[in-house]
């Protein structure tokens, strides 16, 4: 009906939150197969019956699903560190999970997000590095044969309410009672989640594209930062800080994003525009860190073709003689592109 007859047969890769969670460790469970990875946060499939959840169904424990990689994500609020409250049984379910499928051998990790309860938090910034990590190493080279197996080689294992991770053969406890890890990268990533979310990012943004200036409104388009993810534009006046976009960036559920942040890691509607309405004089136009300042060290690469639009288009505002849009992710303050 869709049009689509490879959606018969194509991996998933599933990232569920609460009952999504739940929904998306289930279908390891039952289509192993078809599973690439998932990532299960604040909610878990029950693997044994629970007396205050009657209505759950019970799920039973394939040896094929043991070689699906697995991160259980719940917030320190959910049982963790604090005992009471509506969530304070998340940890216990997801501490049954991890050991029974962690004991028979499987692929399964657990972080927890230090600051957080129930709602998402910053936990987008290490699921998208472990599920990109996680799709690398099992996609199949040819479209239709099997995912590949995990190689066990480079795992590395932590302690299961501990915040340090090792390489496996350097581990002294019983791996089967660790975290596991798929590899360095992703070991070091979540050693700087559980501390404080902060994983850092090394990769530099692309470029805004295609600045327009309309009478005394400017505009911009831009892509997502997805490993770090963008807070604010800075609007500068002959090197000074002049306005942002928006003026005071907020996010009760994680770090400042531009297009906000609601409690599910969906983003909050309407979606912010990329536009700016101010008085002449406008120089640059450039993305900020967020929660760790603004790129001010950086040289700017100007890209050939675009400097005669912005000193043409220029004149409508005020009669600067450039305008540029500069750009920084919110992990790295000393990095920018200029159109």
């Amino acid at each position: 009906m869709s049009g689509h007859p490879e959606l018969a047969t194509v991996p998933w890769a599933l990232w569920g939150h609460s009952g999504g969670g739940h929904w998306s460790g289930a279908m390891v469970l039952l289509h192993p197969d078809r599973v690439a990875a998932a990532w299960l946060r604040s909610g878990v499939p029950l693997l044994n019956a629970n007396s205050n959840r009657p209505s759950v169904k019970i799920h039973t424990l394939p040896d094929a699903a043991l070689q699906v990689p697995m991160m259980c994500n719940l917030g320190t609020k959910e049982g963790v560190t604090e005992k009471t409250g509506r969530f304070a049984g998340g940890w216990h379910a997801n501490e049954s999970f991890f050991n029974e499928v962690r004991a028979r051998g499987g692929l399964v990790g657990v972080a927890v997000d230090p600051f957080t309860s129930h709602e998402c938090g910053n936990q987008r910034y290490l699921a998208i590095a472990w599920l990109d990590a996680m799709l690398t190493a099992r996609l199949p080279e040819k479209t239709g044969n099997p995912l590949k197996p995990i190689s066990k080689d480079s795992a590395w294992l932590a302690p299961l309410q501990g915040s340090e991770a090792v390489p496996a053969k350097n581990f002294s406890g019983s791996p089967l009672k660790a975290i596991w890890l798929p590899d360095e990268s992703i070991a070091m990533a979540w050693m700087h989640y559980v501390k404080d979310t902060a994983l850092p990012d090394t990769t530099p943004s692309p470029a805004p594209t295609n600045l327009r200036v309309n009478g005394n409104e400017l505009t911009w388009d831009t892509q997502a930062d997805l490993e770090s993810g963008l807070a604010e534009f800075i609007i500068e006046r002959d090197g000074q800080e002049f306005a942002k976009v928006p003026e005071q960036p907020t996010n009760p559920f994680g770090r400042p994003v531009f297009q906000g942040l609601q409690y599910s890691d969906t983003p909050a509607f309407p979606l912010v525009k990329m536009t700016f309405r101010r008085t002449p004089h406008i120089r640059t136009v450039r993305r900020s860190s967020g929660p760790h300042g603004c790129a001010r060290t950086s040289q700017p690469r100007v890209h050939t073709g675009q400097e005669n639009l912005c000193a043409r288009n220029s004149a409508a505002f005020g009669g600067s003689k450039t305008i540029s849009l500069r750009r920084a992710d919110t992990a790295d303050t000393n990095r920018a592109g200029v159109v």
